[in-house]
């Protein structure tokens, strides 16, 4: 056992490293000094040049987390970008399912339609649009008129930014109700305060777009003022006295508010041409025209030998009305054609439930002698009276339908007792660009 205890004591020993004088200075040892130490103590202070750039970086990175001001124009145009992408990517989600249903559906070379598409007008810029652009054109050309006209800008912002027409009115109406009283009472400052936080302002005027816009167009400004008996402000839209001249100018702006309108593309006609032509009945529309799925139009060929089978029946007048709204609510678009007593067709786009009106204008606006009476049958010999009673797809003209035209009998009779004579029908400038129908 003792010699056990011996044996761990000299291992003990050993271990314990070199030995030291008892008499040795300790201010003479050297501390050990570890490598990382060394060679930070060796690091040399970071040049000029290192300096900048680490200042640049610096700068670069502070500025790509600081948020950016923006104007009220910019927070306006950033929420209709988010909006309109949100609509877009939903309805690209849409047309993907609908691709994919219909995907047995046959696909036709668009070369081979009777028109490319329906385009629209844009009436602020006059560019050419198509149906999925028209609404983010429409709004971003609203905005870029504030730097031009913010009143008229605004008014347009409101009436057509906003889908729920009952809130735009009711809107209107509060900001009349302002405006009234700021009117008859031109002195009282309280009727040019209008705090924000106001339970009315917030539910009947903040939620529409446009109106904080229009207010500020007309002079009020946003201020902070301290709530009364409370250590704190809040905001009120508050609107500078005003000269009676001033005033007279505010009831016209909001005249102009109240009889506003939404701002809409107007359809493109595409107006064309062709020449005398047995394929005149030919119609091959693109998708655009219908409102109904690939699916739905493949199942439209077999409804045609049912229709046939319903027609034999005895039914009521009322299930006939009811077939007959069904089948016109398939169409969006109808793509007519009138044969000139020449032999020449006249081809134009219209929207299904467009007044009968429009198409006898359109027709006249083509003419030579647009003064000159003139009538349109449909097919089946019907005579389209120019009226306002009658819409396109009532008369069974939509999809598509080739119509004839005919001078008035009367007036043409008097034109050729009187020696004279109807050589041109249409304008020249659409006779240039005459077309070959395939």
């Amino acid at each position: 056992k003792k010699f056990l205890e011996d044996f761990k004591k000299d291992i003990k020993f050993k271990s314990a490293g070199p030995g030291k004088k008892l008499t040795e200075d300790k201010s003479n040892s050297k501390p050990e000094v570890s490598q990382s130490t060394a060679h930070a103590a060796s690091r040399k202070p970071p040049t000029k040049g290192a300096q900048m750039a680490g200042a640049a970086a610096l700068a670069r990175i502070d500025q790509q987390h600081r948020p950016k001001v923006q104007t009220s124009q910019d927070a306006i145009r950033n929420q209709v970008k988010r909006e309109l992408e949100a609509e877009a990517a939903a309805t690209a989600a849409s047309q993907k399912n609908t691709e994919l249903e219909g995907s047995n559906v046959p696909q036709k070379d668009p070369s081979s339609f009777s028109v490319s598409g329906v385009y629209f007008i844009c009436p602020l810029t006059g560019k050419t649009l198509t149906k999925s652009e028209r609404e983010l054109h429409i709004k971003e050309a609203i905005l870029m008129r504030f730097s031009e006209d913010a009143l008229e800008a605004s008014i347009m912002m409101v009436h057509t930014f906003n889908k729920d027409k009952e809130k735009v009115k009711a809107a209107v109406e509060i900001i009349s109700k302002y405006i009234d009283n700021i009117c008859k009472n031109p002195t009282e400052e309280k009727y040019r305060k209008i705090k924000v936080s106001n339970k009315v302002f917030q539910e009947k005027v903040s939620g529409v777009e446009g109106t904080r816009e229009y207010l500020q167009a007309l002079g009020f400004e946003s201020t902070m003022m301290p709530v009364e008996c409370e250590d704190k402000t809040e905001e009120y839209l508050v609107l500078p006295p005003q000269e009676s001249e001033a005033l007279e100018q505010m009831k016209v702006h909001l005249e102009c508010l109240q009889q506003g309108e939404p701002i809409r593309a107007k359809l493109d006609r595409q107006p064309q041409v062709f020449r005398p032509s047995q394929h005149a009945t030919h119609f091959e529309l693109p998708p655009d025209f219908y409102n109904l799925t690939p699916e739905e139009l493949k199942k439209e060929q077999q409804l045609k030998s049912e229709i046939v089978e319903r027609n034999a029946m005895l039914r009521t007048k009322a299930m006939r009305e009811k077939d007959e709204q069904r089948e016109r609510r398939k169409y969006n678009y109808a793509l007519l054609r009138v044969r000139m007593p020449d032999g020449i067709i006249l081809q134009g786009t219209f929207l299904a439930w467009e007044k009968v009106a429009a198409l006898y204008q359109f027709v006249r606006d083509t003419l030579e002698n647009g003064w000159q009476p003139f009538e349109l049958m449909a097919p089946g010999g019907q005579k389209l009276k120019d009226d306002e009673s009658m819409v396109l797809n009532e008369c069974n003209l939509a999809p598509a339908a080739l119509l004839t035209f005919s001078w008035d009998a009367a007036v043409l009779a008097d034109i050729a007792a009187a020696g004279g004579k109807t050589a041109i029908l249409l304008k020249p400038a659409l006779l240039e660009n005459i077309k070959t129908l395939s």
